[in-house]
Protein backbone atom coordinates (compact mmCIF):
# COMPACT_ATOMS: atom_id res chain seq x y z
CA UNK A 1 0.00 0.00 0.00
CA UNK A 2 1.33 3.72 -0.98
CA UNK A 3 2.15 6.29 1.44
CA UNK A 4 0.85 9.69 0.32
CA UNK A 5 3.16 12.44 2.33
CA UNK A 6 1.99 16.28 1.79
CA UNK A 7 4.64 18.84 1.73
CA UNK A 8 4.68 22.35 0.55
CA UNK A 9 4.60 23.07 -3.06
CA UNK A 10 8.46 22.05 -4.68
CA UNK A 11 9.96 22.78 -7.25
CA UNK A 12 10.78 20.51 -10.92
CA UNK A 13 9.12 18.15 -12.44
CA UNK A 14 7.70 14.97 -11.18
CA UNK A 15 10.35 11.74 -10.46
CA UNK A 16 11.09 8.42 -9.26
CA UNK A 17 13.61 6.72 -7.52
CA UNK A 18 15.50 5.29 -4.89
CA UNK A 19 15.47 7.38 -1.73
CA UNK A 20 19.01 8.14 0.48
CA UNK A 21 17.83 9.04 3.83
CA UNK A 22 20.26 10.28 6.81
CA UNK A 23 19.12 13.05 9.78
CA UNK A 24 21.87 15.59 8.59
CA UNK A 25 22.47 18.91 6.97
CA UNK A 26 23.58 19.24 3.47
CA UNK A 27 26.04 21.07 1.32
CA UNK A 28 26.66 20.82 -1.86
CA UNK A 29 29.92 22.29 -1.60
CA UNK A 30 31.20 20.65 1.33
CA UNK A 31 29.70 17.38 1.45
CA UNK A 32 30.20 16.07 -1.96
CA UNK A 33 32.82 14.88 -4.27
CA UNK A 34 31.16 16.50 -6.99
CA UNK A 35 33.24 14.52 -9.41
CA UNK A 36 33.13 10.88 -8.07
CA UNK A 37 29.19 11.05 -6.79
CA UNK A 38 29.56 10.61 -4.03
CA UNK A 39 29.12 11.87 0.17
CA UNK A 40 32.93 12.86 1.10
CA UNK A 41 32.68 14.63 4.08
CA UNK A 42 33.80 12.08 7.17
CA UNK A 43 31.32 13.08 9.50
CA UNK A 44 28.17 13.08 7.25
CA UNK A 45 26.23 10.26 7.90
CA UNK A 46 25.91 9.08 4.18
CA UNK A 47 29.52 9.33 3.95
CA UNK A 48 30.96 7.23 0.98
CA UNK A 49 27.70 6.73 -0.10
CA UNK A 50 26.50 7.53 -3.96
CA UNK A 51 24.21 10.58 -4.37
CA UNK A 52 23.70 10.03 -8.08
CA UNK A 53 19.97 9.28 -9.26
CA UNK A 54 18.85 8.94 -5.53
CA UNK A 55 16.10 10.81 -3.63
CA UNK A 56 18.45 12.62 -1.14
CA UNK A 57 16.20 12.84 1.92
CA UNK A 58 17.78 14.86 4.38
CA UNK A 59 17.23 17.69 7.36
CA UNK A 60 17.74 21.03 5.95
CA UNK A 61 20.19 23.00 3.67
CA UNK A 62 23.72 24.70 4.51
CA UNK A 63 26.27 26.65 2.65
CA UNK A 64 25.81 29.97 0.53
CA UNK A 65 25.46 30.64 -3.13
CA UNK A 66 28.52 27.96 -4.23
CA UNK A 67 25.84 25.30 -3.78
CA UNK A 68 23.12 26.77 -6.04
CA UNK A 69 25.75 26.78 -9.35
CA UNK A 70 27.31 23.43 -8.02
CA UNK A 71 23.93 21.47 -8.07
CA UNK A 72 23.48 23.15 -11.90
CA UNK A 73 27.27 22.01 -12.65
CA UNK A 74 26.51 18.35 -10.84
CA UNK A 75 23.54 18.13 -13.28
CA UNK A 76 24.99 19.51 -16.45
CA UNK A 77 27.26 16.43 -15.93
CA UNK A 78 24.64 13.44 -15.39
CA UNK A 79 26.21 13.16 -11.30
CA UNK A 80 23.10 15.29 -9.55
CA UNK A 81 20.44 13.51 -7.05
CA UNK A 82 16.75 12.97 -9.01
CA UNK A 83 15.63 15.10 -6.18
CA UNK A 84 16.22 16.32 -2.77
CA UNK A 85 14.00 16.37 0.30
CA UNK A 86 14.23 18.88 3.09
CA UNK A 87 12.61 19.02 6.53
CA UNK A 88 13.55 22.69 5.64
CA UNK A 89 15.36 24.39 2.94
CA UNK A 90 16.87 27.38 2.13
CA UNK A 91 15.99 29.99 -0.48
CA UNK A 92 19.76 29.17 -2.09
CA UNK A 93 19.04 25.34 -2.44
CA UNK A 94 15.96 26.36 -3.83
CA UNK A 95 17.69 28.83 -6.69
CA UNK A 96 20.18 25.72 -7.19
CA UNK A 97 17.23 23.04 -7.41
CA UNK A 98 15.43 25.26 -10.26
CA UNK A 99 18.76 26.34 -12.40
CA UNK A 100 19.67 22.91 -12.60
CA UNK A 101 15.89 21.56 -13.03
CA UNK A 102 16.03 19.30 -9.87
CA UNK A 103 13.29 18.33 -8.02
CA UNK A 104 13.07 19.75 -4.36
CA UNK A 105 10.07 19.53 -1.58
CA UNK A 106 10.38 20.64 2.16
CA UNK A 107 8.04 20.96 4.91
CA UNK A 108 6.27 17.86 5.50
CA UNK A 109 2.87 17.87 7.08
CA UNK A 110 3.48 14.68 8.38
CA UNK A 111 6.28 15.57 10.82
CA UNK A 112 10.20 15.00 10.30
CA UNK A 113 10.81 13.38 6.76
CA UNK A 114 14.03 11.84 7.32
CA UNK A 115 12.02 9.64 9.76
CA UNK A 116 9.09 8.85 7.70
CA UNK A 117 10.88 8.14 5.05
CA UNK A 118 13.97 4.81 4.86
CA UNK A 119 16.80 4.75 2.32
CA UNK A 120 15.77 1.71 0.04
CA UNK A 121 12.12 3.21 -0.51
CA UNK A 122 10.61 3.65 -3.85
CA UNK A 123 9.28 7.34 -3.75
CA UNK A 124 7.73 9.33 -6.45
CA UNK A 125 8.08 13.23 -5.94
CA UNK A 126 5.68 15.73 -7.55
CA UNK A 127 6.56 19.16 -6.33
CA UNK A 128 3.63 20.75 -8.20
CA UNK A 129 1.40 18.99 -6.12
CA UNK A 130 2.96 19.28 -3.05
CA UNK A 131 3.21 15.42 -2.67
CA UNK A 132 5.70 12.77 -1.94
CA UNK A 133 4.08 9.09 -2.03
CA UNK A 134 6.13 6.27 -1.17
CA UNK A 135 5.16 3.30 -3.68
CA UNK A 136 7.78 0.27 -2.13
CA UNK A 137 9.21 0.08 0.82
Amino acid sequence: MALKLRCHFGIGAAVEGEALVAADNFSARYDLDRVRGVFSRPQHKLSGRSYVDKILVMNTAKGGVASAWMLHEMASRAMAPKAILFNAANTILAQGAALANLAMCDRFDDGDVTALIRTGDRLLVEPELGLVTITNR
